[in-house]
């Protein structure tokens, strides 16, 4: 794909462990889009103002229903924009067998899956330099990269992000739509 490749009404998920990239590579990707949306699913999370059960290692029930709800919401969301003709840009952290349930909750064809999966260490070096801290919880770098990489299905593209720029990465994005494509079940026979 070019730089200014138009993917037309799609949908684009971007997942990946916490400060792997994922917000900052896609509104890259969604301003290089001619008419692109960026849903950001963590905003789901953050409208619940009472209640609010995080998703910590081992999390009971309530964590994970709420952790469901959050992605069928930005599903819903995405479908509803992507059926207004936009090219959706979907980020959040969407691991494990959950990376499945997710494509399987967008309705929208095509579907592009991009999974940014930069070394442990890039990942530690740029949660010390964010303003926000997504480690702690119960949660450390190696523990979430082992999730990703030991328990998340191989499903679209998977990139090496680690001594990537933005511009980059948004670059081999684009180049590799073709290998982010998701194909329906229908399709694969």
């Amino acid at each position: 794909m070019s730089r200014t490749a138009d993917p037309g009404p799609a949908v684009v998920v971007i997942t990946g462990v916490m400060a792997s990239g994922k917000s900052t590579v896609a509104q890259g990707l969604a301003e290089r889009l001619p008419r692109a949306v960026h849903v950001r699913g963590d905003v789901f999370r953050r409208m619940v103002v009472s209640g609010r059960a995080e998703m910590v290692p081992g999390a009971y029930e309530e964590a994970l229903a709420q952790l469901r709800l959050r992605y069928r919401l930005s599903a819903m969301t995405a479908d509803a924009y992507a059926g207004g003709g936009w090219t959706v840009v979907m980020q959040d952290v969407v691991l494990g067998e959950e990376l499945a349930a997710y494509v399987e909750r967008v309705r929208t064809r095509p579907l592009y899956v991009v999974v940014l999966a930069p070394e442990p260490r890039a990942v530690a070096e740029r949660e010390a330099g964010r303003g926000k801290s997504g480690y702690g919880a119960g949660w450390t770098v190696e523990s979430l990269d082992r999730v990703l990489r030991e328990e998340t299905p191989r499903i679209g593209l998977w990139l090496d992000t680690t001594g990537q720029s933005v511009e980059q990465t948004v670059d081999a994005v684009l180049a590799g739509l073709d290998r982010a494509r998701v194909m329906d079940a229908a399709e694969l026979c």
